[in-house]
């Protein structure tokens, strides 16, 4: 995230979703209005240490007094989930990205079909919000392990009878049948789904027939590991410097040893923050942001995970 890119912002207020969720608000310190943001975004939050990580925005798309984020603390995470949960404390100032969307909502869609589990929901809540504002048709699958694990239930009530909840833990409870779910979606529907990797993995099967314009993916981390195999070289178009990519570190790595500052957050391919111009060469792409179309088209890359199948890179940098 470069300085540019950067706001500042206080935590005006923490509420506490469940036991594991917390629901964090974030307002300007001068009382000013924020950028708007569109369904499906997410903003990157510099935490202590510098730790960067990114968070699906789930307020209201309209309100630009304040930005709401619902996050999970995550054991077996990197340790930003926790810094939040344990060290965050109302007051705090912030630095934060403007929001970036590469989860957008197609708003004019003749059907919408969303499918979220456990904290997944976080990109869909407005998505649903702003669907129902608009009059347009949706439905909405949500799958957890338990009622009072799931959070923003009340929030998704107000839908009434477009959101179905499943919880696989419950009595008699069971897991949301995406397969079924998909066999059954007209054809010109829009297909959403943001989970754990395993309803991910089920959902790319069920729709690896679909027309993939119509399949939109949030992933929360990568699915597959970086590239650090090395050997290549990477030249900045802008300044005409080259700077080699040795074994065990990814072109981001690189980078930032040859004392440069490129614009970066997740480091696992997933928020798009690095993604940067590719004027020749052939890369190694191992992001979740870009479609088998971008990839093939190899117009863009992310620089935190990706790496290069030429000697050579040229980057528009």
């Amino acid at each position: 995230m470069t300085a540019e890119h950067r706001l500042t912002v206080r935590v005006h207020a923490i509420a506490f979703e469940t036991d594991a969720v917390r629901q964090l608000e974030l307002r300007d310190p001068e009382a000013r209005l924020l950028p708007s943001f569109t369904p499906g975004a997410h903003i990157d939050v510099t935490l202590q240490d510098g730790v960067v990580r990114s968070y699906s925005l789930i307020g209201d798309t309209l309100d630009t007094t304040r930005y709401v984020l619902g996050v999970q603390r995550e054991p077996q995470g990197r340790g930003g989930s926790r810094l939040i949960h344990e060290q965050l404390r109302v007051g705090a100032l912030l630095k934060v990205s403007r929001p970036t969307n590469n989860f957008p909502l197609r708003e004019n869609a003749p059907a919408s079909i969303f499918i979220a589990g456990g904290i997944g929901i976080t990109p869909i809540l407005p998505m649903a919000d702003r669907l129902a504002v608009l009059g347009r048709p949706f439905v909405l699958y949500f799958g957890a392990r338990e009622r009072n694990t799931a959070p923003f239930l009340s929030r998704l009530a107000k839908h009434g009878d477009k959101v179905r909840i499943s919880f696989s833990r419950a009595p008699g409870g069971r897991r949301v049948d995406i397969s079924a779910i998909v066999a059954v979606a007209p054809a010109d529907a829009e297909l959403y789904c943001c989970g754990p990797s395993g309803m991910l993995d089920t959902f790319a099967a069920a729709t690896s027939g679909r027309d993939p314009a119509r399949v939109h993916v949030e992933y929360f981390s990568a699915t597959e590991p970086p590239a650090v195999e090395g050997g290549f070289r990477v030249t900045l178009a802008r300044s005409g410097r080259t700077i080699p990519v040795p074994p065990s570190m990814t072109i981001l790595d690189a980078l930032i040893a040859a004392g440069l500052e490129p614009p970066c957050s997740c480091l696992e391919g997933v928020c798009g923050t690095c993604e940067t111009r590719v004027i020749e060469g052939l890369p190694d792409h191992r992001d979740r942001v870009l479609s088998p179309q971008e990839r093939a088209a190899n117009k863009t890359m992310m620089l935190c995970c990706s790496g290069s199948k030429s000697e050579l890179l040229v980057l528009d940098m």
